[in-house]
């Protein structure tokens, strides 16, 4: 049986024992999500690359700290990458240039037609970064990465009613931002485009 059809537990186990295949098959599966995780509540793909790195050597360094019963792997992994970001967060500034996806952006091959859309996520990325951290991270998990509540209340190790409140509250501050901006994008249509942020 090929790695990539094994359950999630059992890699976890066989990587735990030190197989390579299983390490890579976990990397593999979950190391997309981190990335963008961490992509969308910095705005840099440096930053991402190297939260989504250090969240797989934390597995590599402590393979048995991972409780089944706690929540689903994938929400472990979230808590991991998230606090690798608060602490970067102490060490460097909260909100980095967005530079790279705005060159991105130029470089679309009809630019004419994209107008629209390439206008609607810089606001939406603008806007979700100058969030609060403990707005984003629940707009990103919850909106953007569509988990469950219950996922990302174990991500983020608090209580479903709190993902609950603080994505209200996040919702409405981001609409609020996008009125303020003078974008024409409510929160409401800016989750359509949520993908590309």
């Amino acid at each position: 049986m090929e790695p990539t059809d094994i359950e999630t537990p059992e890699l976890l186990r066989r990587a735990a024992e030190g197989d390579e295949e299983a390490f890579v098959a976990l990397y593999r599966r979950f190391q997309g999500a981190i990335y963008r995780f961490a992509w969308r509540m910095t705005g840099s793909r440096e930053a991402a690359e190297d939260v989504t790195q250090e969240t797989f050597l934390a597995i590599v360094r402590g393979p048995g700290r991972y409780e089944e019963g706690r929540g689903p792997f994938g929400a472990y992994l979230y808590g991991i990458a998230r606090n690798l970001l608060m602490k970067r967060a102490g060490r460097e500034r909260p909100f980095v240039a967005l530079g790279e996806e705005q060159q991105a952006l130029r470089t679309a091959e009809d630019p004419a037609a994209d107008l629209d859309r390439r206008q609607a996520v810089e606001a939406v990325r603008h806007a979700v970064l100058a969030l609060p951290a403990h707005y984003r991270e629940v707009v990103v998990l919850a909106e953007l990465h569509g988990l469950p509540y219950e996922e990302v209340a174990a991500a983020l190790s608090c209580p479903v009613g709190t993902v609950r409140s603080r994505l209200h509250r996040a919702r409405a501050l981001l609409a609020q931002r996008l009125r303020g901006s003078g974008g024409t994008v409510p929160w409401t249509t800016a989750r359509g485009v949520a993908e590309t942020v």
